[in-house]
């Protein structure tokens, strides 16, 4: 299974691109090696409107997102996950709409006012918004199945662009190739991710970003077979021309490999004086 990127995406900052009948996108100008051409927020609905991902705290994003909203009635102000550039502007939205913070439970989100989970909804008129739990990411994310439209909002668990950083201490390897199994069942076949474009077969790059983590899992292990390496050297010999930009994002997603790796009984840690990985019997090594 080939695991395809689509970096064709033409964010049209600060403009409300029209996506169907009950769904609007507006890009954040926060470009950057992880949040790619920016953050994408969601409006779904048109007169009963969810705020969705309502990105970085900057006037211009805000306005723009208020301007969009007009006279609507505003259910909530919902959020993914707990990352700054998906919540700085969770508050301000909030405030302005007198609607509702509605996410997952997070160290980094201010308290939601209305608490998410598996199976959760948002009522809107485009039909409800319903919350999926998959964590992997980070801890408490969410996705969220949009029924009505056959569409799904995948925020940063899975995106077109990139492969997604598995963000410790509190995202999982496992939690994160469980939560793809999860979001591959699904019907909805058009997903849009919180930064980029849209992924056009959902459920099949779900299974393709599986198969790639998998075989990222087999390098790590052939690595460590030739001997203790630091996360470092593994990051060197695994991600080869790696952009030097990445190379935080590469040594987490090889941290949260090899923490899932010493769950399995598959890798083991060093310590203090000696940081390196080594492979164990049981890796074969």
């Amino acid at each position: 299974m080939t695991l395809r990127f689509d970096r064709d995406f033409d964010p049209r900052r600060g403009e409300v691109v029209d996506l169907g009948p009950g769904l609007r996108r507006i890009t954040a100008n926060n470009p950057g090696p992880y949040t790619f051409a920016g953050t994408n927020t969601y409006l779904v609905g048109r007169r009963r409107v969810a705020i969705v991902d309502p990105g970085p705290d900057d006037p211009e994003h805000v306005a723009a997102i208020l301007s969009a909203v007009g006279g609507a009635l505003v259910e909530a102000v919902v959020v993914t996950h707990g990352h700054a550039d998906h919540t700085a502007a969770a508050v301000s939205l909030s405030r302005a709409t007198a609607a509702p913070l509605a996410g997952p439970a997070g160290s980094t989100v201010p308290p939601p006012d209305r608490l998410l989970g598996e199976g959760d909804r948002v009522d809107t008129d485009a039909g409800p918004l319903v919350a999926i739990e998959t964590p992997g990411h980070c801890a408490d994310h969410l996705c969220f199945a949009l029924p009505a439209e056959g569409q799904l909002l995948s925020g940063d668990h899975v995106m077109a662009w990139s492969t997604s950083v598995v963000v410790r201490p509190d995202g999982s390897m496992g939690d994160y190739l469980a939560s793809l199994d999860r979001v591959a069942a699904r019907p909805e076949a058009l997903w849009w991710p919180a930064h980029g474009g849209p992924v056009r077969d959902g459920p099949a790059h779900a299974r393709a970003l599986k198969a790639h983590r998998l075989e990222r899992e087999a390098m790590i292990l052939d690595a460590l077979a030739a001997g203790p390496l630091t996360v470092g050297g593994i990051v060197a010999a695994v991600y080869r021309g790696l952009d030097p930009a990445l190379a935080g994002a590469a040594a987490q997603s090889v941290s949260a490999h090899l923490d899932f790796l010493g769950e399995k009984g598959l890798a083991s840690a060093g310590d203090e004086d000696d940081p390196r990985w080594r492979r164990t019997r049981r890796g074969g090594g």
